[in-house]
């Protein structure tokens, strides 16, 4: 009687090595991490960071560079300003914070508040009055339909843009009415911006720009002070 071959039992398949896990937050993650974002993961596994922004809408991480000097300038001052005439009102104005929308992590232009958010690195939308985006020209529909839009869907009761264009600044203020903003004040630079919602506020779009730049002779370099020059001959010295 012939014997049945003995088959023998096949090998487990070894399982997949788990993913990396970062010691600390660090932008390697960015490269295994293949489930959708959170602004919570964000938050926990990617570090602060003084440099690009990064934002999360729809489960994607969003890298976006500094902007030029004309933003960097309006960035300066206008929410400096802000906060001063907020501050009567009760009200907190900040320069990119984080913000937490849902699943989404935003990082407005500027922001006001309900009430401080000192010692936090993170708010939630719901404490936004009014937030605010100075356009781009390489985000130009994000900062004019995209923003707006997401920003309304939360219920965030006014909307501030600034344009830069032309080197013309202009600021407008929108105020959300039936789920979509509509214009409430407007005016570009030689004339006066007034707001008188959600606290009064008013500045000519011309000042927040800084001058003109002059233009740099080819192959010349960086020109100091004459007292500075002054200063740095004596430590060679």
């Amino acid at each position: 009687m012939a014997q049945a071959a003995f088959a023998p039992e096949p090998e487990p398949e070894p399982e997949p090595e788990p993913a990396p896990q970062p010691a600390e937050p660090s932008f390697d993650v960015l490269r295994w991490h293949d489930e959708p974002w959170t602004a919570q993961l964000a938050l926990d596994l990617l570090p602060e960071t003084n440099g690009p922004k990064v934002e999360v809408l729809s489960g994607s991480v969003i890298v976006t560079p500094h902007a030029g000097i004309d933003h960097q300038s309006v960035e300066r001052e206008l929410p400096y300003l802000l906060h001063r005439a907020a501050r009567r009102s009760g009200l907190w104005v900040y320069p990119e914070i984080n913000l937490i929308c849902g699943k989404d992590l935003f990082i407005p232009d500027i922001a006001v508040l309900r009430s401080s958010g000192g010692g936090r690195s993170a708010v939630d939308v719901s404490q936004a009055v009014l937030l605010g985006e100075i356009v781009s020209p390489g985000n130009r529909r994000k900062d004019v339909i995209d923003r707006p839009r997401e920003y309304a869907a939360a219920g965030v009761p006014y909307f501030l843009r600034v344009d830069l264009r032309n080197r013309v600044p202009a600021l407008a203020l929108y105020e959300l009415a039936e789920g979509e903003y509509r214009p409430l004040a407007a005016a570009a630079a030689g004339a006066t911006f007034v707001m008188r919602q959600p606290f009064e506020f008013s500045v000519d779009p011309a000042d927040l720009l800084d001058e003109e730049a002059p233009e740099e002779e080819p192959g010349a370099g960086v020109r100091l002070p004459a007292g500075v020059q002054e200063g740095w001959g004596r430590m060679g010295g």
